[in-house]
């Protein structure tokens, strides 16, 4: 499975989050999903609030847009970005370029 999945309506990404980072970024692969740092702290939701609107900025898309499907508590997450194809995520965000983005059905 790739950290990046679309379909119809936009995509899922698989993502390993390292919290309390010195700054905010995209880091590369991490096994099966793409790893993010971010400068926020994992308390009180702070994390998972830097990460969707890093993803939201960095995609350009609204925040409205990204939603953390799973993971809460967890550094292993799934988010949903919709109103965005596969090609610009994988352009915005980098990670294995190379890798066949596997489509499911609408």
């Amino acid at each position: 499975m790739s950290w990046l999945v679309a379909d119809a309506n936009g995509v899922t990404l698989r993502l390993h989050i390292q919290p309390g980072a010195k700054k905010t970024e995209v880091v590369g692969l991490h096994g099966e999903a793409l790893k993010i740092r971010l400068a926020a702290p994992p308390v009180d939701g702070k994390a998972n609030a830097c990460l969707l609107a890093f993803l939201a900025e960095r995609l350009d898309v609204a925040k409205s847009a990204v939603s953390l499907i799973s993971g809460d508590s967890s550094r292993a997450k799934r988010v949903r970005v919709a109103g965005i194809d596969a090609s610009a995520v994988q352009a915005r965000l980098g990670g294995d370029r190379d890798a066949a983005v596997p489509k499911r059905p609408a």
